[in-house]
């Protein structure tokens, strides 16, 4: 008999607005923008300036997030807006991931403000998960300013479903004795992964509440949901086998991996991060003037599945286009088109050589002349970016990205 897992769900309560007020009082703002007509909201030219995050006082006026800014405005005329901030979101999720570390490393960085924690072999060392989930809970707040729910269940999405319980500042648990308690009477929209179109659909079929769905005769489902309906039934009886996918590094690998602060659906989103990354990768290798022949890359989907797939390169390459490259073909044909939670690029196989096989009839002079060109163009982008950490990126692989670069340096 496997001892049952232990999963703890840490939460950043309202991440982009609390980290951004956490910022501008730890540089001398007198005001809390938490206690404030505040919203944290993308600039009116891009993404059509939407609210990404909103303070209490807005919520109670009725402001929602992913409206846009003008609607808020109708609603709490004395709005103020503030742009997010990428660059100290992920300074403040990477604290409270250091912080973490305390415990274990088994840690899977969901989201940006969201994490997985595997206390399964914990009990031993520290006691009693829900003892120790206070302790981080109040941890975090004495050590950071922003405060955190936990949620605590045997599985990835009891403890999902348990941090998103009364907010904010709270430790809640589902276990799996508790869900028809306190899973079952929850509307069907509640339940972790069933999106608008999905629970607008059940409830036309009558299915209101988790229990409803979680009772209902799966070949009945079938007809309406195909292949998902086994998969919605589960996660409305509280099963979920999915590990907590932590990132054990390979010490004879490199590699770089971000998650983002909301769902990737675009190839015009997804493109640019593939080059920061496969920028990141290429500055370290040539740091230790090693050359590569081997890029793979993973995916993390927003229902905590992950795919990877990797290549091998006929010649060694220290060159960010071939890194870049590689990774974007990796990436298309793996890529199931489902939103995006995560992301990253690796390479291994390592060689002080680049011995290339020169191809007798390709080696004419303007050939020659183009690589020289490109490597010398490739070593001062290097050399800047070591110098400005990632300022410069290859402007024609951006499109219309303005608030990319902000998020990634």
């Amino acid at each position: 008999h496997m001892k049952e897992r232990i999963i703890l769900h840490i939460d950043v309560n309202n991440a982009f607005l609390s980290w951004s007020a956490v910022d501008m009082l730890n540089n001398g703002s007198k005001i809390d923008i938490r206690t404030r007509y505040a919203i944290i909201a993308g600039n009116e030219k891009e993404r059509k300036g939407i609210v990404l995050a909103k303070s209490n006082p807005c919520k109670k006026k009725g402001v929602q997030t992913a409206e846009p800014i003008f609607q808020a405005r109708k609603k709490c005329p004395y709005l103020e807006i503030y742009p997010p901030n990428y660059k100290i979101y992920k300074y403040y999720s990477n604290e409270m991931y250091k912080y973490l570390l305390n415990y274990t490393d088994i840690i899977e960085r969901y989201s940006i403000d969201e994490c997985f924690l595997d206390y399964t072999d914990l009990v031993l060392l520290f006691g009693d998960p829900i003892k120790t989930a206070y302790k981080i809970k109040e941890d975090i707040k004495n050590k950071f300013g922003f405060t955190v729910n936990i949620g605590i269940g045997n599985n990835k999405l009891c403890a999902k479903m348990a941090s998103d319980f009364e907010k904010p500042d709270k430790v809640h648990t589902l276990f799996t004795n508790e869900i028809k308690n306190k899973m079952w009477p929850l509307p069907v929209s509640d339940l972790f992964m069933i999106g608008k179109s999905s629970s607008k659909k059940l409830n036309e079929l009558g299915i209101l509440t988790i229990k409803d769905l979680a009772t209902i005769d799966s070949s009945y489902l079938y007809k309406y949901f195909k292949n998902r309906a086994i998969q919605m039934i589960e996660s409305a009886n509280g099963i979920d086998n999915s590990k907590v996918e932590y990132e054990y590094t390979d010490p004879k690998s490199i590699s770089s991996s971000t998650s983002f602060a909301y769902n990737y659906k675009t190839k015009e989103e997804i493109y640019p991060i593939l080059l920061e990354l496969s920028k990141e990768i290429t500055i370290k290798l040539k740091n230790k003037k090693m050359y590569t022949s081997n890029v793979s890359i993973w995916i993390k989907y927003t229902d905590f599945t992950k795919i990877s797939k990797q290549t091998t390169l006929n010649n060694p390459t220290d060159e960010i286009n071939d890194i870049y490259n590689n990774s974007i073909k990796l990436f298309n044909s793996i890529w199931n088109e489902e939103p995006i939670r995560a992301l990253c690029v690796a390479i291994s196989n390592f060689s002080k050589t680049n011995a290339v096989q020169l191809n007798l009839f390709n080696n004419n002079i303007s050939k020659q002349k183009t690589i020289k060109h490109d490597e010398k163009l490739d070593k001062i982008v290097d050399e800047l970016n070591n110098k400005y950490k990632g300022i410069i990126t290859y402007a024609n692989k951006i499109k219309k990205e303005g608030h990319y670069e902000q998020r990634n340096n």
